[in-house]
This record gives C-alpha cells, structure tokens and sequence, in this order.
C-alpha cells in the first residue's frame, strides 16, 4: 500500500470514528429497541446512574482468547461483563486499557469480568506485545480473529464498551475513552452487580 493510500485510509477511518462518537454523545438516550440507556457524565466520563428501561440481548460473538482456545460471550454468562472493543492501533484505546486493567484487578472475579475483545488484524501476538508494553496484568487475552466483532455490535466507533448483565443482555453502551476505574464509573458498574461486588 502506498503512503497516500494509507493516508486517505487513515482519514476514512478517523472520520467515522469521529462520527460515530458525535452519534453516540448526542443521541437521545434509546438504545436501538427504544430502551432508555444512560447518559454520559460530563465530568468523568462514566455513565450516569440509571438502569436501561430494557435490556437486549447481545449478539453471539465468538472469539479466542491468548492461548488460541475458542470462545464466546456465552462463557460468560452468570456474572456481569464489561466487553470493550478495542485495537491496539487506536489512540484512545490506549489512553483507556490502564484504567481497564485496574478494573479488572479491582473488581474482578465471579461475579464480573472485562472483557477486552480486541480487533485487531495482528491477532493474539500484536495484543500480547501491546500488554507487555503498557504492563496491563490483570486483563485477559480476547482476540476478534473473525473480524466480525463490531458489525454485530451495530458500531463503527472504537473504544466500544457494553455492560451486559447475567444474561448476557446490554445494559448500557458507551463509545469513547473512560476513566473506567473512577469512583462513579465503579458505582456505575457495583449497582448491576448486587452482592457480588467487591469493596
């Protein structure tokens, strides 16, 4: 690929990133069935308090994750998720993979689980290479080998995260960087997860 082929790539992509962020921080606050679905603090950046009126199920998106064994979201069923997409190559996924980490370190366990699905076209050694980078530990490995990932979400904007309940349904979704180990990002979170959140 020539330099000003990927240039003009480089100015696609920013461009729907760009839009798709502008759709979701001014939308009306449905979700695509017409549920209400949080609003985006002003300060912060977390969701603000509140339930989805509905919730949908999320699609059924398969997966490996770091030692190249298939999964699905349907292994994670019976805790409340966290699924953020994201790539190595994105700007401000990298600005928001610590606070994950932290996230993960904080709260993890059986009751709840990031799980950080990356798309990238590099696959499980790209990711490994970009954890070992900025020492991200607590994460575990999910790779988008089919390259589907975001299609079936229904977003063209990255970082993309969703919280899902137990049932693997959305409760809320938000494109764009967080601070996703702040104070009300984490009460955000706890509220879904009843008694098993952790202190």
């Amino acid at each position: 690929m020539t330099k000003a082929a990927f240039a003009l790539l480089a100015v696609v992509i920013l461009g729907i990133l760009a839009g798709a962020v502008y759709r979701e921080l001014t939308s009306s606050g449905k979700s695509a069935d017409g549920a209400s679905i949080p609003h985006i603090a002003a300060t912060g950046g977390a969701p603000a308090a509140g339930r989805a009126g509905s919730a949908r199920p999320l699609p059924d998106l398969r997966f490996i994750d770091g030692t190249g064994k298939q999964r699905s979201l349907a292994d994670f069923r019976g805790r409340v998720i966290l699924l953020n997409l994201w790539a190595t190559w994105c700007v401000p996924c990298r600005k928001e993979m610590p606070a994950l980490d932290r996230l993960q370190l904080a709260l993890g366990g059986p009751g709840f689980e990031v799980v950080a699905l990356s798309i990238d076209q590099g696959g499980i050694a790209a990711v490994k290479r970009f954890y070992e980078e900025l020492d991200l530990r607590a994460l575990r490995i999910y790779v988008d080998q089919n390259g589907d990932a975001l299609g079936k979400m229904g977003s063209v904007g990255i970082p993309l995260t969703v919280l899902a309940d137990r049932d693997g349904r959305e409760l809320w979704r938000v494109v764009g960087p967080r601070e996703w180990d702040a104070p009300e990002a984490v009460r955000a979170i706890t509220d879904y997860m009843g008694p098993d959140a952790k202190p």
